[in-house]
């Protein structure tokens, strides 16, 4: 593993809050976002409770990447992300080298520091990045395998493709929005086996996906495959994500081209992106094949990732129940394989680029990352606050967390969003 400075667990801030144990974001973690306190986005890294203003820090000098170009002047990561990989590294070890316990610079400059440092209950989180194009995978053998069992021959659960490479379809790049948006539910076209014609209603089998979302940092030229380990390295980093979805929608539609409106009204994800050099500390192995895969998705490295992951349901007014805990370890295809087959046939993967794990299941029931499988398809209602559940009702807030924990405790913060009703369109009804 490539390992340094800023991975050691013995490191400390002088921002206090950065030093409890227990905390998202310690000086190991430095996830990138973009806030606001005015009218202006900048761009920060979270520490502790507080964000650490990086435009503040380019406008004085302490930081930069882009050398007399600005690189975080533009209330988007794009800029950055588009610099070279080795960039990335350097300006990540200089904002630990700031913040460290032991280095004045910042610490002791009373008016930089009151002006490069914003609590995080103060600000508002925006996109951190301008979504190029999102893909969306389904790359859990346990979510595959719950499905095809639950719609099809349990002894064929699996499609014979699904084996042999990660299967995925291009999302919608313009609903995906920050968490703490909220999400409508969809209308849609609903047939029933038994209903001779389609109708128009809003879903009524309304779904969250918890799912683990990489973002392209580093593009690939359009005709260029590459490698496992090169797609490894163009991700510039993770955040948690919440691909919505509307079941019954999904069920009449999605022969023969799969899901198109009912994934194409809301995804969420997490504010801060945790960078793939943070997570270093925490790779793993992928769940053992099945089958043999092809060479081009050979991988040399573990690139998997021991993460953490839970969803909490709150009914409007009820505190929230935990319905499932799971692990992107889980995860069939790696991240990195994942790119590797995206890129495969000469598709250009831009800075910006959002691919979408697919739902994260576990090997039992309550590892499962959707209400589908935790309720088999609304058979076995949850217990949450105030009643039961099946599929998500209007009012309902998700929320999904993941954190590793290890030489250190590393989290992603929170990835959350309330439902509300459908849109009335009275010349419709």
């Amino acid at each position: 593993m490539r390992l340094n400075d800023t991975h050691d667990p013995r490191r400390s801030s002088w921002v206090d809050s950065a030093n409890d144990p227990d905390s998202d974001f310690r000086i190991q973690n430095l996830p990138y976002g973009v806030f606001s306190v005015g009218a202006e986005r900048h761009v920060g890294v979270a520490i502790g409770d507080q964000i650490l203003d990086l435009t503040v820090l380019e406008d004085a000098g302490l930081l930069t990447p882009g050398g007399a170009d600005r690189a975080f002047d533009q209330g988007t990561l794009n800029p950055f992300m588009a610099l070279p990989q080795a960039t990335w590294s350097q300006t990540r070890a200089t904002i630990a080298t700031l913040l460290d316990v032991a280095t004045p610079d910042l610490r002791d400059n009373a008016d930089l520091r009151r002006r490069a440092l914003v609590r995080q209950s103060g600000a508002q989180l925006h996109l951190p990045i301008h979504i190029r194009s999102f893909t969306d995978f389904y790359a859990s053998k346990d979510h595959a395998t719950n499905v095809g069992s639950m719609f099809r021959d349990p002894d064929k659960a699996l499609l014979p493709n699904w084996l042999h490479m990660p299967v995925g379809y291009n999302g919608r790049a313009s609903t995906v929005v920050v968490s703490g948006t909220d999400i409508h539910r969809p209308l849609g076209q609903l047939k029933a086996p038994e209903d001779a014609m389609p109708r128009l209603a809003p879903s009524a089998k309304l779904d969250m996906e918890l799912e683990l979302g990489a973002i392209v940092g580093t593009p690939n030229q359009m005709g260029q495959p590459v490698t496992t380990a090169q797609a490894f390295d163009m991700i510039f980093g993770y955040v948690l994500l919440n691909d919505w979805s509307a079941r019954d929608i999904q069920v009449w539609e999605y022969q023969p081209l799969g899901p198109f409106q009912s994934k194409a009204f809301g995804t969420t994800i997490s504010p801060w992106i945790v960078t793939r050099e943070a997570l270093e500390p925490f790779r793993t192995l992928p769940p053992k094949r099945v089958n043999p895969l092809l060479p081009y998705l050979a991988e040399d490295a573990p690139n998997a990732y021991d993460i953490h992951l839970t969803a909490d349901l709150a009914p409007p007014g009820q505190p929230a129940t935990t319905i499932t805990r799971t692990n992107a370890r889980h995860l069939y295809y790696t991240p990195a394989q994942q790119l590797a087959h995206h890129a495969l046939s000469g598709c250009a993967m831009c800075t910006g680029d959002l691919l979408g794990s697919g739902t994260i299941s576990g090997p039992s029931r309550d590892n499962s990352g959707s209400l589908l499988e935790l309720t088999w398809n609304g058979r076995d209602p949850l217990t949450v606050a105030g009643g039961t559940r099946t599929f998500v009702q209007d009012g309902d807030t998700l929320n999904l967390q993941g954190h590793c924990d290890g030489p250190y405790h590393l989290g992603f913060g929170a990835c959350t969003g309330t439902l509300l009703p459908a849109p009335i369109i009275e010349d419709w009804a």
